[in-house]
């Protein structure tokens, strides 16, 4: 891949995962503690489960991202889908807080020629390129489902994007600065 080609990637890809944070992060303002660990249904994940999920998820793949396997040895997967007496709200958001800090920090040291390199997850290789696109779709999925819950859940929502029935008004603002 081009240098220059490579290096706008890496700061769209960058801008995405960041903006991806800040949805759920605006999602999750709008609701208070007992939605946050409320199920729509018994099948469902909570905001809580998938918080933990997608942090533990980030803690395992972007942790020595270059140079161990994507699913480290000390995740267990399967944990991140209960809430243990503890893991109120103040400590998953510290969790889901750190998750990001590796990620981000990971991919803001990424150089243009890393993405041609190979990394594995669950020992299957994928280069580099592969792995961010893998997880952005990944983190996007849940976002989506958190942005829902928190719909769903909050009192009065605030829109996090054009509101219903505003396209004309954000259209002409962005065609008038």
């Amino acid at each position: 891949m081009q240098t220059s080609l490579a290096q706008a990637y890496l700061k769209d890809v960058a801008a995405l995962f960041r903006r991806q944070k800040r949805l759920a992060d605006r999602a999750m303002a709008q609701i208070d503690d007992d939605a946050f660990f409320a199920l729509l249904d018994s099948e469902a994940n909570s905001v809580a489960v998938l918080v933990k999920h997608m942090a533990g998820n980030m803690r395992s793949r972007w942790r020595d991202f270059l140079t161990s396997d994507g699913e480290k040895a000390d995740r267990n997967r399967d944990s991140e889908f209960v809430i243990e007496p503890g893991q109120d709200r103040a400590w998953l958001t510290a969790y889901w807080e750190s998750g990001w800090d590796i990620l981000l920090d990971t991919i803001d040291s990424l150089a243009p020629d890393d993405l041609g390199r190979t990394v594995t997850i669950r020992s299957e290789p994928h280069l580099v390129l592969k792995a961010i696109n893998r997880q952005l779709d990944h983190y996007s999925y849940h976002t989506g489902q958190i942005v829902l819950i928190c719909k769903h859940y909050a009192p009065v929502w605030q829109s996090l994007s054009i509101p219903k029935g505003g396209s004309a008004a954000f259209n002409a603002r962005m065609q008038n600065p």
